[in-house]
């Protein structure tokens, strides 16, 4: 049998919502490659008997840490062993599985891919935050707020998108806020920031484009940063009886 990794996305923290396939490899993994993000709880859906490496990265490593998972799933792929390489959201939405994906193929081992619910949408829509809605938002666009030594974003490509989507964007968030209102967004404009979304530690932080840029609003990653006026929409659909919401200061 060819050598084979399973690229599995795990979604934004809640183990419901893992998909059933995935859930099924991992009942039946004997090695799981984990993210930084990928919580306790879907750990806790996998095989107990797996051997579980830990694969997050902190500044300046993760290029060092990605050379070592590279060669962690290849060593255990032609051990012949159920192979997953398990990462937060989608594994294709700023996760570099595609990176991963193309070194396994180069080194001849079959990959498949197991997509997974990505934080840019899911955490939203379940804080209240619709991407799209008829009237209020056309179009939406999800942006790496991170540049990992990478050409600076030109947020002037986004300044006609009506919703924004920002992941990694939290340490960022005031020189994102500045750039964007510097594009043609207005400073008046809804923001949210939803903290730790799908878990119950779920927070969300409501504020202007303005408040962010001034440096005005408190926010602890992980959490997922959304611009445009759909954010006006989550008093009119979100219980917040349920997820309490924290203005800006």
């Amino acid at each position: 049998m060819n050598p084979k990794v399973y690229l599995i996305g795990a979604g934004p923290g809640d183990p419901d919502l893992l998909t059933v396939k995935a859930r099924r490899i991992l009942r039946s993994a004997d090695v799981i490659l984990y993210d930084r993000l990928v919580s306790p709880e879907v750990l806790a859906a996998a095989n107990p008997r797996a051997e579980f490496l830990y694969a997050g990265k902190h500044a300046g490593e993760q290029e060092a840490v990605q050379q070592w998972i590279f060669e962690q799933l290849t060593e255990h792929a032609r051990r012949g062993r159920v192979v997953v390489r398990l990462k937060g959201g989608d594994p294709c939405v700023f996760g570099r599985g595609g990176e991963e994906w193309a070194t396994l193929r180069e080194r001849g081992i079959e990959v498949e891919m197991v997509p997974g619910v990505s934080s840019a949408i899911a955490v939203p829509g379940l804080a209240g935050i619709p991407l799209t809605y008829r009237g209020v938002s056309r179009s939406f666009a999800v942006i790496t707020g991170h540049c990992c030594g990478e050409t600076e974003t030109d947020w002037t490509r986004y300044a006609g998108i009506d919703t924004l989507i920002i992941l990694m964007g939290v340490s960022e968030r005031a020189r994102i806020a500045r750039a964007l209102i510097a594009a043609g967004r207005s400073a008046a404009e809804p923001a949210a920031f939803i903290e730790r979304g799908s878990t119950p530690d779920e927070r969300t932080v409501i504020a202007t484009l303005g408040e962010i840029a001034a440096g005005r609003v408190n926010v602890e990653p992980p959490a997922v940063f959304v611009t445009g006026e759909v954010v006006r929409l989550r008093q009119r659909l979100h219980d917040c009886s349920c997820a309490p919401v924290a203005l800006a200061c």
